[in-house]
C-alpha cells in the first residue's frame, strides 16, 4: 500500500510540471524570395519557421498543421538587414560637445531603448554596436532586448571603445579628460599591457567583440584622421586577448598607416577606412579584412551640421574625407576587397540606415552586391551563422518591400513589413 501511495504522489508530482509549449510555427508566402546568400531570385517560395528559427525553404504547397500564415506573395521578401556600424546606445551627434556627460547612463540607455525600436521598424533586425561614450550601456540594452524588455534588433555589442588618452575614442573638448566620468574612459590605454587589461574587462564584463581607434577621428576635438593613434604592438597585444577568446577586433581608421597598423596587427575588420590608399586596399584583399564604409554620412554631416553649427573642425575633416572615402570604396569594390554594410547610424538619426544602398550602388556595387552586404556578407563578417540569410537554421528575420530592390535599390528605405524570429513587428 505504501509503495503505491508513493507512486501516486511521484505520478501527482511528474503531472505537476508544465508541459513543454507547443512549437510554434509561421508560414510565410514570398512571391519573390532574395535570400541573402545566393544571386538567385526565386518564386512562389514558402519559408517555414519554427520556434523562431527557420526549418525549411521551398516550392509552396500545403502549410503546416497549425501553422500561423503570412501572406506575402505579393511582396519581394528579403532577410532581415544587418548594420555593422552603429551606436544605438548614444544620444546622437549634435553641436553639443558636452550631451554624452550631461545625460546619465539610465537616460542614455532609455534613449538607446528609442533607437533600437526605431532602427528594428526600419527592417534593420540585426547591428552591431560599435562603442557608446557611455562605457557599457550598450550590454545593457542588448540584454534588455534579449530579455524582451524593449523591442529591438538582436545587437552584438564592442562595451567602449580601446583608444589611447585624448585620442579618437574620447569625448575631447568638454573638461580635462582626467576629469570625465570614470565610464566614459573604459577603454584608455597607454601602453600594450593597459591595452590589454581593458581588453580583457570588456569581454568579461559582456563585450561581443573589441572595438579599437587606430587613427584620429572626424568627430572628435583634436584628433586627425589621418593620424595614427594605438600603435600595431598595443592592436597586436588587443588582438592576441580577443582572439584567444574567441572574439574579433575591428579598428577604426581612416589614415592609411593605421589601417596598414591594424591589418597586419591581425584585425578582422576596418570601420571607415576613408584615407585608404592602392596599398591599404591591397592588403586587406590579401588578409580577407573586412570594410565597412559609411559612404553616405558625409553628406548628412556636410548639410546638417552646417546648419546646426556643428565644430567647424568636424566640418573641415568630414570634407577632407567624404569623396577620398567613397573613391577608396569604388575601388575596393574594383578589386574584390571584403565589403560590409556600415552606416554610423547615430551620427545620422537612427532608422535611415537603409539611405546607404543608394550610395555603395552609386558608387560600384551591383544592387545585388548591396543587398548582400547587408544580409549573408554582413553574417560573414560578424562570424556569426544565424542571422543573414533566409535558409534553415537561421533566425525568422525576414522584411517585405512590394517594389522590386533589384530594380530600385532606394526602396529599401520604404519596407512595407518586417518580421523578427518569425513574429511580425509590422
Amino acid at each position: 500500500m505504501r509503495h503505491l501511495q508513493r507512486v501516486a504522489l511521484i505520478a501527482a508530482a511528474f503531472a505537476a510540471i508544465p508541459a513543454p509549449a507547443a512549437a510554434q510555427t509561421v508560414y510565410v508566402k514570398a512571391g519573390r524570395l532574395i535570400d541573402g546568400l545566393s544571386n538567385e531570385v526565386r518564386t512562389n517560395q514558402c519559408v517555414t519557421i519554427v520556434d523562431e528559427h527557420i526549418k525549411a525553404v521551398g516550392l509552396c504547397g500545403k502549410a503546416p498543421d497549425g501553422a500561423t500564415i503570412v501572406d506575402w506573395s505579393a511582396y519581394t521578401v528579403l532577410p532581415g538587414l544587418i548594420d555593422l556600424h552603429t551606436h544605438r546606445a548614444d544620444l546622437g551627434q549634435s553641436a553639443d560637445l558636452a550631451a554624452p556627460m550631461k545625460a546619465s547612463p539610465a537616460e542614455t540607455a532609455l534613449v538607446g531603448a528609442r533607437n533600437a525600436r526605431v532602427t528594428l521598424d526600419a527592417g534593420f533586425t540585426s547591428v552591431r554596436d560599435v562603442g557608446p561614450y557611455r562605457g557599457l550601456t550598450d550590454v545593457a540594452l542588448r540584454n534588455a532586448i534579449d530579455r524582451g524588455d524593449v523591442p529591438g534588433p538582436r545587437m552584438w555589442v564592442a562595451g567602449a571603445y580601446l583608444t589611447i588618452p585624448g585620442g579618437g575614442g574620447e569625448l575631447n573638448g568638454v573638461v580635462p579628460n582626467d576629469q570625465l566620468p570614470s565610464d566614459m574612459r573604459l577603454g584608455v590605454a597607454a601602453t600594450p599591457e593597459e591595452a590589454t587589461q581593458k581588453t580583457a574587462y570588456l569581454l568579461d564584463h559582456g563585450a561581443n567583440f573589441i572595438k579599437t581607434i587606430a587613427t584620429g577621428a572626424v568627430l572628435a576635438i583634436g584628433t586627425e584622421p589621418g593620424a595614427p593613434e594605438l600603435t600595431e604592438e598595443q592592436l597586436r597585444a588587443i588582438v592576441k586577448v580577443a582572439h584567444a577568446r574567441g572574439k574579433k577586433v575591428t579598428a577604426h581608421a581612416h589614415g592609411a598607416t593605421g589601417i596598414k597598423n591594424a591589418i597586419n596587427a591581425g584585425v578582422d575588420s576596418i570601420e571607415h577606412a576613408s584615407l585608404a590608399d592602392e596599398e591599404a586596399l591591397q592588403l586587406a584583399r590579401k588578409h580577407g579584412t573586412w570594410l565597412a564604409m559609411d559612404i553616405y554620412n558625409g553628406d548628412y554631416i556636410n548639410d546638417v551640421g552646417t546648419k546646426e553649427g556643428w565644430p567647424e573642425e568636424y566640418l573641415r575633416k568630414n570634407r577632407e574625407t567624404t569623396d577620398a572615402q567613397r573613391a577608396a570604396f569604388r575601388r575596393a569594390v574594383e578589386i574584390g576587397v571584403n565589403i560590409g554594410f556600415a552606416t554610423d547610424a547615430g551620427v545620422y538619426p537612427h532608422g535611415l540606415n537603409a539611405r546607404q544602398f543608394a550610395y555603395m550602388v552609386r558608387y560600384g556595387m551591383t544592387p545585388m552586391q548591396a543587398i548582400q552586404s547587408a544580409t549573408g556578407r554582413a553574417a560573414e563578417e560578424m562570424g556569426r551563422a544565424d542571422v543573414g540569410a533566409i535558409a534553415p537554421g537561421r533566425y525568422g528575420d525576414m522584411v517585405a518591400v512590394k517594389a522590386d530592390p533589384l530594380k530600385d535599390i532606394s526602396s529599401l528605405e520604404h519596407i512595407d513589413h518586417v518580421m523578427k524570429g518569425g513574429a511580425i513587428i509590422r
